[in-house]
């Protein structure tokens, strides 16, 4: 899914998320992004993305994200979110973790953004 306005990309994350469509989330990473799957821990590249969102699906939970700001600097842009995250932990016990997301996107030639840098855990 091309994302063409950074205001639609949160609730595009969302909806992808929600829907456990992997394909969908990874088609707004740029295949040389990386990924905080969790504080202090930085993952590259399409494969180990996909691994990580891979793990965050595997929860079935549902997510919120309200957007809290986009700055944009010629072709790059930074969004900041604060998300929850409702699901199953592996053992079957309910799980809710919340954070406060910042985002790297990068404009590509065609017009479309595509996220460079995600951490999710931005407050950590």
């Amino acid at each position: 899914m091309a994302l063409h306005r950074l205001e639609d990309y949160h609730p595009t994350f969302v909806n992808a998320f929600n829907a456990g469509d992997a394909a969908a989330l990874l088609a707004l990473y740029d295949p040389d992004a990386s990924l905080v799957p969790q504080p202090g821990q930085v993952v590259a590249g399409t494969e180990a993305i996909r691994a990580a969102l891979d793990g965050f699906l595997a929860l079935k939970g549902r997510m919120t994200l309200e957007t809290r700001a986009i700055v944009v600097a010629g072709d790059l842009a930074q969004t900041h979110g604060q998300w929850t995250l409702s699901g199953t932990a592996p053992d079957g016990s309910p799980l809710q973790i919340a954070g406060r997301s910042a985002e790297v996107l990068r404009r590509q030639p065609d017009g479309t953004w595509l996220c460079v840098i995600d951490n999710p855990f931005a407050d950590a």
